[in-house]
């Protein structure tokens, strides 16, 4: 941990902020690479963060920015070839016990009672995530069952009563039928209800409103309120809609080919953003006021993370980029204030 700024404890983040609040998953220096042949693909390279009970962490980024991956790291399915590094402490909500899920059998007995039960996932792809050989109702049964210790039939009321509540029409009916008979929208819903049907500890949202419509969006997104407000549940939302992440978040870590640029509470993300990724990020927002005007956008892609040189990841991209500055040595991430750490030599 020697060097790394955003060291998790409280002589970093500020004692008065975490203090009084239990802290149920804090990941340290999280690293996830792929082997390839074209060379070593660096998906996250040292993600560092603190969840707290019944809070949100808001993730945003564009595609490349390893959000997912983040997310896939944290639940234990990170495809092969993928090398996870780094700890991730979780503190369970059923015997108090902290568990380092990074050194957990990715199969054994231990991760798979937390990933599903105490730690779920809503996947930005249903249909990939759901199989298409069994229905609806088989899935989410299966998973009551192992988690809540429900018999079949419990079960099953608990799918139909999850399914309503995320907005499914008719779900007596829905629940027996599979993936592929599912709208897009329908089938996001049951997915949805999947991850929050055992009441989990920590759910990560990865894009969760993609194929809904706005009024739907407006249901979904204050069903994962209430579950945090009764549960004391915690999120980690991940998304690309500003908006959502005004709406939903307390704290904001914006991502950036693999790192964390940005992190802060989400009243100075808006108002007191410093990292010029960020600044692009917000002037790119259509406003109602605007009329007659270039809509601002960051130039170029996020670059594929094969082989990266020694400097800033945005530095291809960055309207303040200096050569000689930025691109020289890796720019570490630096605590400007009280809970704000931003990644750029200009702060």
């Amino acid at each position: 941990m020697e060097g790394n700024p955003l060291i998790l404890d409280s002589k970093q983040f500020g004692s008065d902020i975490y203090e009084d609040d239990e802290i149920i998953l804090e990941v340290n220096h999280l690293k996830v690479n792929f082997q390839l042949d074209e060379g070593l693909l660096e998906a996250v390279s040292g993600v560092d963060f603190q969840l707290k009970k019944g809070r949100t962490l808001g993730i945003v980024g564009e595609s490349g920015s390893g959000k997912s991956v983040t997310a896939k790291a944290i639940m234990q399915i990170v495809d092969t070839p993928g090398k996870v590094d780094g700890e991730i402490s979780f503190r369970s909500r059923k015997n108090n016990e902290i568990n380092d899920i990074g050194k957990l059998d990715q199969k054994g007995n231990k991760i798979r009672s937390i990933r599903g039960g105490e730690i779920s996932m809503i996947f930005q792809e249903p249909m990939k995530a759901f199989s298409p050989i069994h229905t609806i109702g088989n899935q989410l049964v299966e998973g009551i069952m192992l988690h809540v210790a429900a018999v079949e039939e419990e079960a099953r009321k608990i799918a139909i009563d999850t399914l309503r509540k995320v907005g499914m029409s008719n779900p007596e009916q829905r629940i027996d039928q599979y993936p592929h008979e599912l709208s897009g929208g329908m089938r996001q819903r049951a997915m949805i209800a999947m991850a929050l049907c055992c009441n989990p500890s920590i759910l990560i949202a990865d894009e969760p409103t993609t194929a809904l419509d706005v009024t739907v969006q407006a249901q979904v997104l204050d069903l994962i309120n209430n579950l945090k407000e009764k549960s004391g549940s915690s999120v980690i939302f991940i998304t690309h809609d500003l908006g959502v992440i005004a709406e939903m978040s307390d704290e904001v870590a914006v991502m950036y080919l693999g790192k964390m640029v940005e992190y802060t509470d989400v009243d100075t993300l808006f108002f007191g953003a410093l990292h010029p990724y960020t600044q692009g990020l917000l002037k790119s927002i259509p406003t109602i006021g605007m009329k007659d005007q270039r809509l601002e956008s960051i130039e170029g892609i996020v670059p594929t993370p094969i082989n990266l040189p020694k400097g800033c990841g945005f530095y291809s991209r960055c309207k303040y980029a200096k050569d000689g500055v930025c691109n020289v040595e890796d720019i570490p991430l630096k605590k400007v204030k009280e809970g704000h750490f931003v990644r750029c030599v200009r702060v």
